[in-house]
């Protein structure tokens, strides 16, 4: 789950569960501090956010503890997502980490419609 404290950003998950008849399909909302909108990310979904305020407060609810060799990503700049960030991709500030992802078509996902997602929750 997350939400935007103060500011507002453009969230964005991506559907990266290998099978499934809406893989590499994305929703979009735009969360800010005025809206008070939350946005439930679930497992099996790429996500990631851009800055659309001057700054941003960005709050997230895990269901588990950060895993660092889990950490992965899809490039921003992938053109076969169609996803319209509402900002100029090529003049986005990135971690060094995010400048390293990959496009959809060569990330290795982890996840497969098949897998039970949640197998805690049984």
């Amino acid at each position: 789950m997350v939400r935007c404290v103060k500011g507002a950003v453009l969230d964005v998950a991506v559907d990266i569960r290998k099978g499934s008849p809406t893989y590499g399909q994305h929703v979009a909302v735009e969360l800010t501090e005025d809206n008070h909108r939350q946005f439930f990310v679930p497992r099996g979904f790429a996500h990631g956010f851009a800055v659309l305020s001057e700054t941003a407060v960005f709050q997230y609810k895990c269901d588990n503890f950060y895993h660092p060799e889990a950490d992965g990503g899809i490039s921003i700049v992938d053109d076969s997502l169609g996803i319209d960030w509402k900002i100029d991709a090529e003049k986005a500030l990135l971690s060094e980490k995010d400048t390293k992802h990959v496009l959809l078509e060569d990330f290795d996902s982890p996840f497969d419609i098949n897998v039970d997602l949640y197998p805690e929750f049984k």
